[in-house]
């Protein structure tokens, strides 16, 4: 029975009041995680959480370390903008067309565990040439590895090309181009670095003694190669591990590339170098335990690909 033309349940609520949508603020992200993953902070940020320090710690660095305090200073802005112009240019994820994260997490805890057992090789066995050496050939190596995998790359890309199936064989061959461009990008931002640094001090040279400001000029001379010589640097990690942005064509290239990579570092090593310090039979599995490693987990992926989204490497 209705009471008034409201029904049996009595007048309905009142609306509840109009209040403005207002979006929750982003989760904060601590400056560490930021170094590591995200863009970095500017320097004003990382000036602002330096103020959680007590100031005589403050004091005791800059008395300590000034010089060395400023030049981080200046530098970090230079740094800060060619990582981002290399993240551009050679994004970190082109490799991750297909992306495993136990895999990459396996081959993440084989390479810390590699670094352990060399060090603690080194140490045991190692005399202090063999350091010398070690630190030379770690030099070559990342000096190496670009121009390496510029080589070995095109060889390993007619091989996979030549197993696909004629019909496929066009476009992965129209899918080379981003590779091709990312090449030359990275050889002619890698050639330019020592030809900027040689300008650089030649026309530091020039400038001695002619005005007061040579020491200026010369440091405003050589910030070019400074940025140029970063920017390799943080582009390098990411062209090594994504083989110039090869997945697009095959979806196997990147692991393949590492496998065929290692056992090539392997041979210069032994014949640059010779076998590492220590008892013979250490020395072996030094040698070819780590390229064996790699190696595996480098299958180990493929067969994930095979088995999970059907790649093949043979038509």
């Amino acid at each position: 029975m209705s009471h008034g033309g409201n029904g049996p349940y009595g007048p309905p609520p009142p609306p509840p009041p109009y209040r403005p949508y207002v979006p929750y603020p982003p989760p904060h992200t601590p400056l560490w995680r930021r170094f590591r993953e995200d863009e970095w902070p500017t320097l004003r940020e990382v000036l602002r959480s330096a103020r959680q320090v007590h100031g005589c710690l403050w004091l005791l660095a800059l008395c300590c370390f000034g010089p060395t305090f400023v030049g981080l200073v200046i530098c970090y802005p230079l740094a800060r903008s060619a990582r981002i112009q290399a993240r551009r240019v050679f994004p970190p994820s082109a490799h991750l067309r297909i992306h495993f994260p136990d895999v990459v997490r396996i081959q993440r805890n084989r390479a810390w565990a590699a670094l352990a057992a060399t060090f603690a090789l080194m140490v045991a066995y190692a005399s202090p040439d063999d350091w010398d050496q070690a630190m030379q050939q770690f030099a070559l190596r990342m000096a190496i590895t670009p121009w390496l995998l510029l080589l070995s790359a095109p060889l390993v890309i007619t091989v996979i090309i030549r197993l696909a199936a004629p019909a496929a064989r066009a476009g992965m061959r129209a899918r080379l181009r981003p590779s091709l461009r990312s090449a030359l990008w990275y050889c002619g931002a890698f050639a330019a670095a020592p030809g900027l640094f040689v300008g650089g001090f030649y026309l530091s040279y020039q400038l001695d003694g002619v005005t007061v400001l040579a020491p200026l000029l010369s440091i405003v001379l050589l910030l070019p190669a400074v940025w140029m010589g970063l920017f390799v640097a943080f582009a390098s990690p990411t062209v090594v591990r994504s083989a110039f942005q090869t997945a697009p064509v095959h979806a196997a290239l990147p692991a393949l590339l590492t496998g065929v990579l290692v056992w090539e570092f392997a041979a210069i090593s032994l014949a640059m170098g010779g076998l590492p310090p220590g008892p013979t039979p250490l020395a072996l599995i030094a040698a070819i335990g780590g390229p064996a490693t790699v190696s595996a987990l480098a299958w180990w992926e493929i067969h994930r690909l095979r088995t999970s989204h059907g790649v093949r490497l043979r038509a």
